[in-house]
């Protein structure tokens, strides 16, 4: 009988209805995890535990708004009812800007609300995984950041400054917890063919070519090749490695 990875594991994946959380949702439960899927598009959310079923995976799919606190206490007290543990979290869920104002034009409606979600949100799913992963004796936490928390882009500034601080809160907690068998580390994509990324694609037509332009490999990256990183930094694999940010960016980031 084949051993795989995630084997009666149970994983949370915020986020996990579209793009990089979907694709990583689908292959956790591939390596036999059980995978809760916390994100606030319920049709999508029962389309991607319906395909997961399909291929003879588990899965499970708990509406939540990581910007409330009382949804993530709700989404945590279901996911200990049924199983009890968390092995692993994959805190994915995150929001970017359909427009492209200078810092100094930003609304503070969406200044707060891509900090709300990408980082406040990040922040309040790692308290009770951190928790919970004290009570059980360990665990592994990838946060979602971006080749733009290492860096800045025109018209981004408030999802840079959502990015750039989930990793100095990645690199603390890692520290604060680390001998307490709690790993922790940031995810970094770079242009991946996602919703998220098609939006403002779509709206400025330009910004395919100028992203692959920027990208040495000179192609998209594929949400796929980001869930086989995130599962090798949630694997036994990567068992030396904490507080890290992995850029998987086609070469974004290593030229000057």
């Amino acid at each position: 009988m084949e051993i795989k990875r995630f084997d009666n594991k149970v994983v949370l994946v915020t986020g996990g209805t579209s793009g990089i959380g979907r694709a990583t949702a689908v292959a956790f439960a591939s390596e036999g995890a059980k995978v809760i899927i916390a994100a606030r598009r319920e049709n999508l959310g029962i389309e991607v535990v319906r395909e997961i079923k399909d291929k003879g995976g588990e899965a499970i799919f708990i509406k939540t708004d990581i910007r409330n606190p009382a949804e993530i206490d709700s989404l945590f007290q279901a996911i200990l009812a049924r199983y009890s543990r968390l092995d692993c979290a994959f805190n994915n869920a995150g929001l970017s800007s359909l427009g492209m104002p200078p810092a100094a034009k930003i609304t503070e409606e969406d200044w707060d609300d891509i900090l709300n979600t990408n980082l406040r949100g990040t922040w309040l799913c790692m308290k009770q995984e951190i928790s919970q992963m004290l009570k059980q004796g360990g665990g592994m936490i990838v946060n979602t950041a971006s080749v733009l928390g290492l860096t800045g882009e025109y018209g981004l500034a408030s999802y840079c400054a959502s990015k750039h601080g989930v990793i100095g809160l990645t690199k603390t907690a890692a520290l604060e917890y680390v001998h307490k068998n709690i790993r922790i580390n940031a995810m970094c994509p770079g242009p991946i063919r996602t919703e998220m990324l098609e939006a403002p694609m779509a709206k400025y037509p330009k910004m395919l070519d100028m992203c692959i332009a920027k990208t040495p490999m000179r192609r998209m990256g594929e949400a796929q090749e980001i869930a086989g990183a995130v599962l090798w930094l949630c694997s036994d694999e990567s068992s030396f490695m904490t507080g890290k940010e992995m850029v998987v960016a086609g070469g974004q980031g290593v030229a000057s």
